[in-house]
């Protein structure tokens, strides 16, 4: 009888001990909520000087967007940024704010780094280096311009560890017009063309340059990746690109991803990388019966199976003599290709099966509506070949210079949104689509975090969280018999991004030498092709 009363003590003290830090929970939330309503809770980005406050995502309906910035005062945020964050507002938003480390690289093997050519504004930028960050890559050498190269842009992209923002400047300009590239005929079709193709050339030389930075920083590896495309580590022990990267040979030297292109499925989208959650996979992912049998059902009349490029990206092992081969690969001046296996020691790559890149290729109405401000070509048929490489580019370049508005959101919910919702589920159940959650999950779960983090801040600030503790602690050792001063102190978590990391990446393992020409953005086969070859 001793026993079943001491038992029934332990369950009695128990769930009183649950039920007290439940009312804890709820009354300390039910506190946050209060002051937020009330518009207590200061971000830390308000914080900022005037002088550096130039309207940043999610900032629209701020104070800030209409401060004057020659009045270096500080600045209380309104509590509805922190409700959007929470809330399922489809602005385009990060809420980025001096102070976020992004410290997640400090042990991390093999080092990655990614280069990029970019002129897009902070909307994007940031939430992919977020992304990154997390899933393993430790540095990025950003090669900026146009939006991207604005002072209020840069001056926190430079403000993020890791980070190297490389200007187009005059300087760079002249350095890399003396680059031995110029001399030599593998990109020599793409030289003294507009658009796509001087693109292409910029991109090569960013990426030459890149290589010896990398080199430098003592990287491991390096990946070209445009800002509206995200690494899909699938098929590594974690959702981990330092993980992937670890299990390839030591032979390998470049590693090919797919890529998987964005299948929207509306016209409204502001922030695809949190609201679009449906690809088309790549044909080298794909039985070939099944690429051929659908390919009428997954092209919808486009000119190809992808709106744009199919031949993925990849990832190089920092080693002498890398190169560039255009946008999409690398080469080394001193190895020749894997094919023809006649050189015993030649520049080896393998395709990975599961990993992927995401692009997010015309995910937003706007991105078709701005095409006619991308060139000096005339919108005919013929012009457009001189500025464009791909076929769906020309097309859009055409109606965006030539439709009204409404004719080009009709042209788009034609060819390019997924409404269509049996011939989704079709697909879908043929493998042709496919459903991928970890960008979404990864950046909601940061921007929570983030108000989360500014709430507390603010119960600190005003006293209320230090005394609740305190007296949560009295309570809970007088009640079990513990002598005071000694419990410790509750740990600081919620400022630990490796804690999140690592929670963030286990919930996720859970749920779910010859001279060849540079290698441009190709199309996946035609049904043609296939014809062809039977």
């Amino acid at each position: 009888m001793a026993g079943l009363d001491a038992v029934h003590r332990n369950q009695a003290f128990s769930s009183r001990l649950l039920l007290f830090l439940t009312t804890l929970s709820m009354t300390l939330a039910a506190l946050a909520f209060v002051l937020q309503w009330r518009g207590g809770v200061d971000d830390p980005a308000s914080r900022w000087l005037a002088a550096d406050a130039h309207g940043f995502p999610g900032m629209d309906n701020s104070p800030l967007s209409s401060l004057d910035s020659s009045t270096p005062s500080v600045v209380s945020r309104s509590s509805s940024d922190c409700a959007s964050i929470l809330g399922s507002s489809s602005s385009p938003s990060f809420p980025y704010f001096r102070g976020w480390k992004f410290d997640f690289d400090k042990d991390l093997k093999p080092k990655i780094c990614i280069t990029a050519s970019t002129s897009a504004g902070l909307e994007q930028i940031v939430p992919w280096l977020f992304y990154h960050k997390v899933i393993g890559v430790s540095h990025f050498f950003l090669f900026v311009e146009g939006k991207a190269a604005k002072p209020h842009v840069s001056v926190v992209l430079e403000s993020i560890s890791g980070v190297k923002v490389i200007y187009r400047t005059k300087e760079l300009e002249e350095k890399q017009a003396k680059s031995r590239i110029w001399h030599e005929t593998w990109l020599a079709n793409f030289f003294y063309k507009p658009c796509n193709y001087e693109l292409f050339v910029k991109q090569s030389l960013n990426m030459e340059m890149a290589i010896p930075m990398a080199r430098d920083a003592g990287m491991d590896w390096i990946i070209h990746l445009d800002t509206d495309e995200l690494m899909h580590p699938a098929g590594a022990k974690e959702y981990s690109l330092t993980q992937l990267l670890s299990d390839v040979p030591a032979n390998v030297d470049m590693v090919i991803f797919p890529n998987y292109e964005s299948s929207v499925e509306r016209n409204d989208i502001k922030d695809p990388f949190s609201e679009v959650s449906m690809f088309k996979k790549n044909y080298d992912h794909l039985p070939k019966e099944t690429y051929f049998g659908m390919y009428k059902e997954a092209t919808r009349g486009n000119p190809n199976y992808f709106l744009t490029y199919g031949n993925g990206k990849s990832a190089a092992r920092i080693q002498d003599n890398l190169r560039p081969n255009g946008a999409h690969r690398w080469h080394n001046y001193m190895k020749p290709p894997t094919y023809p296996h006649k050189d015993p020691f030649p520049y080896s790559e393998i395709k990975l099966d599961e990993a992927a890149v995401l692009h997010y290729t015309y995910s937003k109405f706007s991105d078709l509506t701005s095409r006619h401000d991308r060139c000096g070509c005339k919108p005919t048929k013929e012009d457009v070949k001189r500025c464009f490489m791909l076929d769906f580019d020309r097309a859009a370049f055409i109606i965006a210079s030539t439709a009204t508005e409404e004719e080009m959101l009709r042209w788009y919910d034609e060819h390019v949104v997924w409404t269509d919702k049996q011939l989704n589920l079709k697909l879908l159940r043929k493998g042709i689509l496919t459903r991928i959650y970890a960008p979404m999950f990864f950046l909601t779960l940061a921007k929570f975090l983030v108000c989360l983090k500014a709430i507390i801040q603010s119960l600190r600030e005003n006293g209320v969280l230090s005394s609740a503790i305190a007296s949560s602690k009295l309570k809970l050792n007088s009640t079990a018999g513990i002598p005071q001063g000694k419990s410790d102190a509750l740990p600081d978590s919620i400022d630990s991004p490796s804690k999140f990391q690592a929670t963030a990446r286990k919930m996720m393992e859970i749920s779910g030498g010859g001279m060849e020409s540079a290698i441009p953005p190709q199309s996946p086969p035609c049904l043609d092709d296939f014809i062809a070859k039977t």
